[in-house]
């Protein structure tokens, strides 16, 4: 894929993996790769910045769960945050939100 839908980049400790767009059928595999590229260069604690992703499909949702598993077997942590209302709702039907740790706003906590 040759548009890059998302950035990533370090701040106050943890990975920060911003979103923009949609993650679907046909960016999934791109976002996994860089995921565990990042996991794989020692990074174990991120937070997905979903605030400007707009719509994540049944196969987006799969990477996610698929790239959670990674990074918590490494002994990392990953957080959801600014997700749309659309997202949350979506979250909730799947229960997808009993799997992630989902937080209002984008920024980091310590």
């Amino acid at each position: 894929m040759s548009t890059q839908f998302f950035n990533a980049f370090t701040l106050e400790g943890a990975m920060r993996v911003a979103i923009e767009g949609e993650l679907l059928v046909s960016n999934r595999q791109e976002f996994k790769q860089r995921m565990l590229d990042l996991l794989e260069a020692g990074n174990r604690r991120f937070v997905l910045d979903l605030a400007q992703c707009a719509y994540i499909d049944g196969s987006g949702q799969g990477v996610l769960v698929s790239v959670s598993k990674k990074i918590r077997d490494a002994g990392g942590s990953l957080e959801l945050r600014g997700l749309n209302e659309d997202l949350v709702n979506l979250f909730r039907i799947t229960h997808l939100d009993s799997l992630f740790v989902i937080r209002d706003s984008a920024a980091v906590t310590v």
